[in-house]
Formats: C-alpha cells, sequence, structure tokens
C-alpha cells in the first residue's frame, strides 16, 4: 500500500474513496458537473425547482424595469406602451420652413363681406363630378412660345340655362384666351382650342359641390371660389361665381368672368398669387379678387386657413381688373 502523496507502483490496485463524491472535497469543475440543476433537482424536486425558476424571472422583470424608469428620471422621456421608453431625436440646430402646417380644428368664422358671393340668379349646387367636352376646336393665339392646348368643358349634369349654355361658356372661353389684353401677349405662350387627344389645359365649368371637394379646390377658405388643380392641368371655374360674380366687381358680370379665366389660366402658367401693388392701381390680375381688392382682406382670409401666400396687411386697395396687359388693345 502506498502512502498518501506517494506515486502508486505497477499493479498495485486501484483504491476507492470511502466517501460520497458530493462531499469529497473534489475540485471546482467536478463540483460544477455534479451541481446546478441536477443538485436542485435533489433538493427540491421539479415542483420546487419550477418556484425557484420563477422567483429568479421575475427578480430579473424588476431589475428591468427600475433601470428603465431610472433612464426616464433621467432624461425626462415617459414610459410608452409596454413599459418601453421611447429614445428621443436630437433636436436640429436649423430647420427648414415646414412643409405643411396644421390647420384648425373647426372652420374659422372670417367675416370678409366683400368675399361673399352676391345675391343673384340660380345655378345648380350639384352635378355629376364628370365633365363633358364642348365641340369646337380654333387657331393657335399668340404665334410664339409654348404652345398651350385647351379644352373647353362643362359638368355633366348642369342645368345650362342659368349661363346661356355650353356654347356661350365656351365662346367667352376663346374670346379671353385670344384678347391681346390677356396672355400671349409678349409672345412667351400660345394657345389653341382643341376637342379631343390630351390636352395642356381643360377649363371646366364646374358645381360647387364639385369644386369643394378635397381633391378638386377644397373649401379651406368658406366662401366660393375657383381654382387649377395641377394635377387633374383641370381650370375648375365654379359655376356659382360664373353666374352671380364677385362683390368687388360691382355687378360687372362680364369682366368678372374674364377675370376668373385669366386668373386661374394665369396658375396653369406658373404664376402665383399677389397682392395690391400701389394704392388705387388696377389690381394685379393675379390678385385673389373674388375675395376682394383690399390687401388686409385677402391677407386676413389666408391667414385665418394657414395658407402661406406672400400678401401683407399692408392697407392698399386696388380697382377691380380682368387682365395680365391691360395696357393692350382690346380686341375689337
Amino acid at each position: 500500500m502506498t502512502k498518501p502523496g506517494t506515486n502508486r507502483r505497477g499493479g498495485q490496485p486501484l483504491r476507492a474513496s470511502w466517501r460520497p463524491a458530493a462531499e469529497s472535497g473534489e475540485g471546482p469543475a467536478h463540483r460544477r458537473s455534479r451541481g446546478g440543476l441536477g443538485a436542485a433537482m435533489r433538493r427540491y424536486g421539479w415542483h420546487g425547482l419550477s418556484v425557484v425558476v420563477l422567483l429568479a424571472l421575475t427578480a430579473l422583470v424588476v431589475h428591468e424595469v427600475g433601470q428603465q424608469d431610472a433612464g426616464a428620471a433621467a432624461t425626462g422621456a415617459q414610459p410608452g406602451p409596454d413599459g418601453v421608453v421611447a429614445a428621443e431625436e436630437e433636436p436640429s440646430e436649423e430647420l427648414p420652413p415646414p412643409e405643411a402646417t396644421e390647420l384648425p380644428v373647426t372652420p374659422v368664422d372670417v367675416n370678409v363681406p366683400t368675399a361673399e358671393l352676391p345675391n343673384g340668379g340660380p345655378f345648380t349646387p350639384a352635378g355629376a363630378g364628370s365633365w363633358h367636352i364642348v365641340a369646337g376646336t380654333g387657331p393657335r393665339v399668340g404665334g410664339g412660345g409654348k404652345l398651350y392646348t385647351y379644352t373647353v368643358e362643362v359638368e355633366d349634369g348642369i342645368d345650362a340655362s342659368a349661363f346661356g349654355g355650353d356654347e356661350a361658356f365656351a365662346r367667352l372661353i376663346d374670346q379671353t384666351l385670344a384678347d391681346p389684353r390677356g396672355w400671349t401677349t409678349g409672345g412667351r405662350v400660345s394657345v389653341q382650342r382643341v376637342d379631343s387627344g390630351n390636352p395642356t389645359m381643360r377649363v371646366s365649368l364646374s358645381t360647387p359641390e364639385t369644386v369643394h371637394r378635397p381633391d378638386k379646390c377644397g373649401y379651406g377658405i368658406k366662401y366660393e371660389s375657383s381654382c387649377y388643380r395641377r394635377s387633374e392641368q383641370r381650370v375648375l371655374i365654379n359655376l356659382a361665381r360664373w353666374v352671380r360674380g364677385a362683390t368687388a366687381f360691382d355687378g360687372d358680370i362680364l369682366t368678372y368672368r374674364q377675370y376668373a379665366i385669366n386668373h386661374e389660366v394665369g396658375h396653369a402658367f406658373n404664376n402665383q398669387h399677389v397682392g395690391c401693388g400701389t394704392e388705387g392701381a388696377l389690381a394685379p390680375v393675379m390678385m385673389q379678387q373674388t375675395f376682394g381688392v383690399s390687401n388686409n382682406f385677402v391677407a386676413e382670409l389666408n391667414r385665418a386657413v394657414g395658407n402661406r401666400e406672400p400678401i401683407a396687411a399692408d392697407g392698399k386697395t386696388c380697382k377691380p381688373n380682368a387682365w395680365p396687359n391691360p395696357q393692350a388693345k382690346a380686341a375689337g
């Protein structure tokens, strides 16, 4: 028999330890292989082990939530759904102007008497939301510059007796666009009427309810108006205004209609709104004369609904005008 700590000679039998392995004082590696889950199983059984695991998971969740609450307290962030704290973006030092701004929850009641629809004859309040082309073509007018072709259209379902019929509407469109006081003077653009194909723009007489639709002119300013819908290349002439005109024009329906055509077609030529430039002068045709010829009135209406129009409320008032080139000689 060898003494402890000496080498065993060849042929000597192996001697088993008398102590159980769990109490033998073996090294750490062996204890890991024999302890842990196995030891817990022997000590507590499956039911007891599940309780231990559940308590451990609960402690871990409490620790994580505590860490989140501490982070929220340090940054001022508020926990979101399920206790998750969303990271806040770093503010930009220089922000560009907003592309869109919030609008009032309820319509703003802006009382501008000159923007009210005048009294007058009846008109169809709602049509079918579709249009038919009025037959007819014409020569190129203007002689030079970029050519804009146009169709004349009337919404289906309109009672045409209120304005003399489709042909009367088409005739005034043609006459206005061909007038030397119009947009073609100067040679930068020319126009030509067509009644088929894919025109550059569609001049469309339309009922108020169709004009008010969000996919048409909208109804942010609660007064009747016309517009140019670029996505459809459509000039929408409001039937209510075509029949009754505007207060600023003092009952002169013909001049108002010429203004409405030139103003909206001016948008098709990429012109934006402007204000009255000189006190007492003729208003620019791109001024919103349907609402009035006072800069104060026009600026207030646009401000109330969040429109970013470059109109200063400077007290200037102009005279109504239907033409972009009023100095030119009128068509005979």
